[in-house]
């Protein structure tokens, strides 16, 4: 059965403040919940002029504080900035606040410059080198396990101890990371909505025909995250999905910016060249009315033989996101929560 999730990224938004969303995030997360949805996702970015969700772990306390049934999870912590021991200590607390509630979406990416990176870990020229190491040791002190004998920290536990434990997951938009969790047994989402899709189905067959199975998850679990947005039409929906594609449309030319109302992102003075692009953009997207959008996914879900479907929305419009999940979650036919 295919699972249906939210991810979000607290998007910076024209006359909006920093902190609105990061507090639109919380709401989202609570709405989700209502609607039925599997798990609430939040992202890791760092000097990033479009998206200000910088701190996944502390976002999760807040929002797992202020819910009781969806998974709350990471996707993702980028490892390699940060000590494996110091993310296990986060997310086990993490697990005390919300016991079975929690996920580790963990990456090799740094999300930002490389610039960034090194203001973040001065080692970060060969910190990714060494997140198949980092991953190792996270998992062993995530779930409570011993490292290997001969291991330096092998005395060391990461507290607090519990009866649950985050449920980890290798994220990535590559065949390295589909590679690397095949090889330890952990579930894997490929970020969709980095790529448009490219190399996706050659990622998760490359996943699921090298995964060796693990004591937890015997058989491979995979997920999928991809842009949409709904609305009640299809003109609608065309016309709201310009605020994403004018911030896609200049990502390609190297600038990052806060998400502006449809109108005036639709109202900026393109070239040929650009209007080609945002064609591109448009017909690579899923847009659409509920119905649509939920077939052109349950398509790719079902290609991709997925158990997991996570879905980021961005729109100027707080209230306009909220409905296109809504109606998302409607045409999915999920169970609404009494939470």
């Amino acid at each position: 059965m295919l699972r249906l999730s939210a991810m979000d990224q607290s998007t910076a938004v024209v006359g909006r403040s920093h902190q609105d969303s990061i507090q639109e995030t919380i709401a989202l997360a609570q709405h989700c919940e209502r609607l039925g949805y599997h798990r609430f996702w939040v992202s890791e970015h760092h000097n990033h002029p479009s998206i200000v969700g910088t701190a996944p772990e502390i976002l999760m306390a807040a929002i797992a504080a202020r819910t009781s049934r969806i998974r709350v999870g990471s996707a993702g912590v980028m490892l390699p900035h940060y000590s494996a021991l110091k993310v296990a200590e986060q997310f086990r607390v993490l697990d005390a606040i919300a016991p079975g509630r929690i996920d580790l979406g963990v990456g090799r990416a740094p999300g930002s410059d490389g610039r960034t990176a090194m203001a973040l870990n001065a080692g970060a020229a060969t910190g990714a080198d060494n997140f198949p190491r980092q991953l190792k040791d996270l998992d062993a002190w995530v779930h409570g396990t011993p490292l290997e004998d001969g291991h330096p920290f092998a005395a060391i536990k990461a507290l607090p101890q519990g009866e649950t434990a985050p449920e980890l997951w290798v994220l990535g938009s590559s065949d390295y990371g589909a590679q690397v969790a095949a090889y330890f047994g952990l579930p894997y989402c490929y970020a969709w909505f980095i790529t448009d899709g490219r190399g996706a189905p050659e990622a998760l067959e490359l996943y699921r025909t090298t995964y060796r199975p693990s004591a937890r998850h015997p058989e491979p679990q995979s997920a999928v995250c991809i842009w949409a947005i709904t609305a009640p039409t299809e003109a609608e929906a065309q016309h709201l999905f310009w605020s994403r594609a004018r911030t896609r449309l200049m990502r390609d030319k190297g600038m990052w910016l806060p998400v502006e109302p449809p109108e005036a992102a639709a109202a900026h003075p393109y070239t040929d060249g650009d209007r080609r692009r945002l064609d591109e953009i448009r017909a690579s997207s899923f847009v659409g009315t509920p119905d649509q959008v939920a077939g052109k996914l349950k398509a790719v879900a079902t290609g991709l033989e997925v158990q997991d479907l996570v879905v980021l929305t961005w729109a100027y419009d707080a209230e306009v996101r909220r409905r296109s999940y809504t109606l998302l979650a409607e045409a999915f036919g999920l169970p609404k929560s009494a939470a």
